[in-house]
């Protein structure tokens, strides 16, 4: 199995993962902590996002399904900070 990423939405505040959000494979999903992963924790686990995203709630009934966000137009207000970490997945 493979990490699936989804589309993403923007609200008034935020760019947000849509639901399904992230799916990790199970095999991966029962090493994770039962908390709000750091960008490094996650990254750890094989995921890869451009600079901003921030893990921001835990799917209790599934928890191999991780839902992320960033600020709104995140890569327009802080261009300089993408360009040194390119190459990841929006």
């Amino acid at each position: 199995e493979e990490i699936f990423y989804s589309a993403r939405y923007n609200d008034d505040k935020y760019e947000v993962k849509r639901e399904p959000i992230m799916i990790l494979p199970k095999q991966i999903a029962r090493w994770l902590p039962k908390r709000i992963l750091s960008e490094q924790e996650w990254r750890s686990f094989g995921i890869k996002q451009s600079v901003g995203w921030e893990h921001f709630m835990l799917h209790d009934p599934e928890p191999h399904i991780l839902l992320f966000r960033r600020e709104k137009d995140y890569q327009v207000k802080y261009s300089n900070a993408t360009q040194t970490r390119g190459g990841l997945v929006g």
